[in-house]
């Protein structure tokens, strides 16, 4: 774990590129693939696996760049002047990356809708965004094509598809100077007014190499893009990220075990971005394997374990890779160099036990409205309690109103912050203070070394009786490694209807697992008697670790799941 040098600037070797490349302080997001694409001709640069029988396609970065400039030009020719809005929505892809960057070579602002989204939610958002063209998957493709200029990303509609277009008429491309909009991302408000993000190619630009000099990224690396790319995480910490230093992207499409497994065998991924859910399963997983193998072999494993932890905090060493290289070729992660959980809190024992296995596993922080990313844990003195370090001195970060804990609102000054919500002056206002600051919503506070605990949104906090202050993230944490619990879901009550003082409820969604280790059959009707107390009594082992005013005083199981977003987080718009 060699630890970055303290003069270490990842985008210094723009320096023979900046008069002649590009002329800002950053360059644009097009003109930084351009010079990853003189850079690294033929590496490898967009890889799925949607040939004949699964097989592996992969464009090099040549390749990749003739596909983009061929649709700009076709963008151009079609009457695209700068800042029309280009949407995209639809599954990972090569051919969503090919809209996302010819957009913004013809000048436009791209416009990436969750393929997620009901039809209806969708509509909504093209409503508020007006863009010019719309790229959709085949899925959605027939319901949208009554729209004008829609267009696929997939070849099944051939005359439409995003690849076989081509225009005589192609005219100049107005390209974008480093402060003009290149994104408007949606967050909320998909059924009511649309909350859109706008992103500059200097908050995306600037963010992707900062956040570099926490972490060092190579041209050999192998991303691997699971999570929905239209989210900031995976548009910027993948995408973008490896596309700045010529590495190669592995576009995913399904969470599928099966496909999962192979993808991440055949693509040799070293760069797995996903949040906790994923972790959590490929652990339960990889957990489940090591005690089908009896105790002795469990209990050595994990003595096992804890040396290699040891051995990697206090001497820099990982020898986790070669103790647990059956483990983890078994799980087809062996080639990882480096894990990232982002999009949500993970529990320290889950990001402990992937650095015990020789895994450099590590957590990272941010929002949309930050490009996304404004904290990261470097992985040769990273911290389990925290989502990581701050980018001082390229940013700046406080603590906001803190109470008795030191516990207060997370904000940040940067170049990574963005510029405002679309046409929404009052709510962009309301989010900065006085004097500029970025207001996050989030709780944490900063230790001496400038890494952020946070301890939850604001808007979830609980205030107890006593006047204390509860997050809901803190307690669900501690059940990620509980098999029982598909999904648990922390929220206040008030037993008096006069009473401020809020009571804590967990609303769980019992997992498979648990009804067939009870030998029951789940059904729509409310769980057995059987399944309340098997839930019942791992809520009170976990109460036990808990302090009093933070223990949950009513369970509710759930008949159905609650409604997730595409990064596996429960939506909170259950509360009565």
């Amino acid at each position: 774990m060699k630890k970055l040098n303290a003069d270490f600037i990842p985008w210094k070797f723009l320096d023979e590129y900046r008069g002649t490349d590009f002329s800002g302080e950053w360059p644009t997001l097009p003109e930084m693939f351009s010079i990853s694409a003189r850079r690294f001709k033929s590496r490898p640069c967009l890889t799925d696996f949607e040939g004949e029988y699964g097989s592996k396609n992969t464009l090099t970065y040549s390749q990749a760049e003739r596909k983009i400039l061929k649709l700009a030009s076709w963008f151009s020719g079609n009457g695209v002047v700068k800042e029309d809005r280009i949407a995209v929505s639809g599954k990972n892809s090569p051919e969503w990356a090919v809209v996302f960057f010819a957009a913004m070579y013809a000048g436009a602002v791209v416009v990436p809708i969750d393929y997620g989204l009901h039809d209806s939610e969708i509509e909504n958002l093209l409503n508020t965004a007006e863009p010019k063209f719309l790229f959709i998957d085949e899925e959605k493709f027939e319901h949208f094509a009554q729209r004008e200029n829609v267009f696929s990303l997939s070849p099944k509609f051939s005359e439409k598809y995003v690849y076989n277009l081509s225009s005589e008429n192609a005219g100049a491309l107005d390209m974008p100077s480093e402060d003009d909009l290149a994104a408007i991302l949606f967050t909320s408000g998909t059924t009511g007014n649309p909350k859109g993000v706008m992103l500059t190619h200097k908050n995306l630009v600037s963010c992707c190499y900062i956040a570099q000099t926490r972490m060092q990224i190579f041209e050999t690396d192998v991303f691997y893009a699971l999570l929905p790319i239209h989210h900031a995480y995976t548009m910027q910490a993948v995408m973008i990220e490896a596309l700045s230093v010529g590495a190669e992207i592995v576009f995913g499409k399904s969470m599928a075990v099966s496909r999962l497994m192979k993808e991440l065998k055949e693509g040799q991924i070293t760069m797995l971005l996903g949040v906790p859910l994923l972790f959590n399963k490929l652990l339960s997983g990889i957990l489940k394997g090591i005690k089908a193998k009896g105790p002795v072999v469990n209990g050595v494993i994990h003595l096992m374990l804890g040396f290699s932890y040891f051995v990697k905090k206090v001497f820099g060493i990982n020898i986790g890779k070669k103790l647990f290289k059956a483990v983890l070729q078994q799980a087809n992660i062996y080639s990882l160099r480096i894990a990232i959980c982002g999009g949500g809190p993970l529990a320290d024992s889950v990001f402990k036990i992937y650095n015990e296995m020789g895994i450099d596993f590590v957590q990272g922080y941010g929002l949309t409205e930050t490009s996304p990313i404004i904290t990261l844990n470097p992985i040769y003195h990273f911290k389990i309690e925290s989502v990581g370090q701050y980018f001082f001195p390229y940013m700046e970060m406080k603590i906001l109103d803190k109470g008795e804990d030191g516990i207060g609102e997370v904000c940040v000054k940067g170049p990574m912050v963005f510029k405002g919500y679309y046409k929404m002056p009052e709510e962009t206002s309301l989010v900065f203070t006085e004097d500029g600051w970025f207001k996050t919503g989030d709780l944490g506070f900063l230790d001496k070394e400038g890494y952020l605990i946070l301890a939850g949104r604001a808007k979830n906090m609980i205030v107890t009786e006593g006047g204390k202050n509860v997050y809901p993230e803190e307690i669900e944490n501690a059940f990620q490694l509980y098999s029982d619990f598909e999904q648990i879901t922390v929220q206040a009550y008030t037993e008096d209807k006069n009473s401020k003082s809020e009571l804590i409820e967990a609303l769980v969604y019992p997992s498979d697992d648990l009804f067939e280790k009870l030998k029951l059959e789940r059904k729509n009707n409310p769980a057995p008697a059987e399944v309340y107390d098997a839930l019942m009594e791992q809520v009170k082992a976990v109460n036990k670790t808990l302090q009093p005013y933070a223990r949950i005083t009513r369970l509710t199981v759930l008949d159905k799941p609650l409604e997730m977003t595409t990064t596996k987080k429960v939506k909170r718009s259950y509360k009565k």
